[in-house]
């Protein structure tokens, strides 16, 4: 997934505390609110209630997929968006891997409800999004912002939200349902896998930047 985390030509922010480990891109972006791709990703945001309501109220699936297929071409718009305007900001960066994380989770929930997928992968993958909720209240408690999203979060979000209609088409009856079955499950295996992978990357991330931060307040001032 693309996110509006692009270069920006504003000077860099200094990070609240300095321990010899450079800080993510994130910390560089400036603190604007009122950019087009802000907009978009709000737009995003709304969406998700939509979503949820389609797939589990009416169960319109099709409409469902229509929502998902529009949020996918405004994540990537804003990411383009925020590239060729230089409208990159801090706020859009927080917002863009939270609409990706709410539609996961709304979509988990959705088809849990409507026993398409079980409940340990529901487990698995609720359970990873509150451990990076842990990790980023140790950010904030040492002094840092959010890591910048790893490219095997992208890669594992897009596989997810792939496999999340496939799913529901494989739920269904006739030939495109059994065609679409094996699909829909390598999809959600594949992306389960790297989702949980980006996790370690996170955690070892942040293990690492709290051990310096402490290391750095033993040995004191110079």
């Amino acid at each position: 997934m693309t996110s509006s985390n692009g270069p920006s030509a504003a000077a860099p922010v200094p990070p609240p505390r300095t321990t010899g480990v450079p800080l993510p891109d994130r910390a560089a972006l400036p603190d604007r609110v009122w950019t087009l791709p802000n907009a978009l990703s709000v737009l995003r945001l709304l969406g998700v209630p939509l979503f949820l309501w389609l797939l589990l109220g009416p169960e319109e699936d099709g409409w469902a997929l229509v929502v998902l297929m529009v949020s996918g071409f405004t994540d990537w718009l804003d990411g383009k968006l925020a590239r060729w305007l230089d409208q990159g900001s801090r706020l859009g960066a927080l917002l863009d891997p939270a609409a990706d994380r709410l539609y996961i989770v709304s979509a988990l929930v959705a088809l849990a409800l409507r026993e398409v997928v079980p409940l340990w992968l529901v487990a698995l993958l609720v359970g990873r999004e509150l451990l990076l909720g842990v990790l980023l209240l140790v950010l904030r408690a040492h002094g840092y912002p959010p890591l910048q999203v790893h490219y095997l979060g992208k890669a594992a979000t897009l596989l997810l939200l792939y496999a999340f209609p496939v799913l529901l088409i494989a739920d269904g009856e006739g030939t495109l349902a059994a065609v679409a079955e094996p699909f829909a499950w390598a999809l959600t295996i594949w992306g389960t896998a790297l989702y949980l992978l980006a996790a370690a990357f996170y955690t070892v991330q942040v293990v690492g930047l709290v051990a310096a931060d402490r290391a750095a307040a033993r040995q004191g001032p110079p």
